[in-house]
């Protein structure tokens, strides 16, 4: 099983130990690519500071991560599932998982990035600003120009089995399942359901959809769950005690569409 996370836009500080090696991430077919990004960033953060600001999308109280970018080269490096934090990786909470939980997550999850283009969670990397919304002045918007390595690098890394697609729709721009592939992914959307009236009321609401994301990842690394596809990742997810309303593709090369419904997150 492969799953595809978002990463945050909040990050945990760098570490002070080795700094990036880019050669030593997951994916390998996408070094190139991520050094073209990483030399376009840095050169744009260690120049003009107002333009750097624009082309990131920063408030003036962010100001401070276009000089944390200027040091991405020497900065210590962490675990990206260190890094990155937010709503769903604090549900997901990879730091108190055991140990046969831990090495699940390690093989199974990549998170999707506008610099790095995927990360596995053990990959270590620096805290960075730069989403995949970005448009950089040279390579251009990131979700278009990670298109092409990605197609190269992703059917490789998914493998024969599920893969689980937990990515906002900026991410999911970067690579999207298409043939075989497509056709035993699963994505997920979260409804939070209440009463109103007494008439049930279905939303989208950001903040179960991340919650309820890192929840079922974790349900699914403690229990060991295997699932093979997309029926049986629904199968998996009822199990477990979640509340699913699953659609199978009305053609041949597309995803399952799976809505998970909630009433509360604790």
């Amino acid at each position: 099983m492969l799953v595809l996370l978002p990463p945050s836009e909040g990050k945990a500080p760098s570490g002070r130990g080795t700094a990036l090696k880019l050669e030593s991430l997951s994916l390998p077919g996408l070094t190139e690519a991520r050094q073209a990004v990483l030399d376009e960033l840095v050169e744009l953060c260690a120049g003009d500071e107002e333009k750097a600001r624009e082309v990131l999308g920063l408030s003036e109280g962010l100001r401070g991560e276009i000089a944390k970018n200027t040091e991405l080269r020497t900065a210590g490096a962490r675990p990206a599932g260190e890094i990155y934090t937010g709503v769903l990786y604090d549900a997901l909470d990879l730091a108190s998982l055991d140990t046969a939980a831990k090495r699940r997550a390690g093989r199974s999850l990549l998170v999707f990035s506008g610099l790095w283009g995927a990360v596995r969670v053990t990959d270590r990397i620096p805290s960075y600003r730069c989403s995949m919304g970005v448009k950089l002045p040279a390579l251009g918007a990131l979700g278009a120009y990670w298109r092409t390595p990605m197609a190269a690098a992703l059917p490789e890394a998914a493998g024969s089995g599920l893969v689980l697609d937990l990515r906002s729709s900026a991410y999911a721009a970067a690579w999207k399942p298409k043939g075989e592939v497509a056709g035993r992914t699963a994505t997920v959307r979260v409804l939070h359901s209440q009463l109103v009236d007494g008439v049930e009321k279905r939303s989208v609401v950001s903040h179960f959809n991340k919650a309820t994301k890192g929840k079922i990842v974790r349900s699914l690394l403690l229990a060991g769950a295997a699932p093979k596809d997309p029926a049986e990742l629904v199968e998996a997810l009822r199990d477990l005690g979640y509340a699913v309303e699953a659609e199978a593709p009305a053609k041949p090369g597309r995803a399952w569409n799976l809505d998970v419904v909630v009433t509360e997150i604790h």
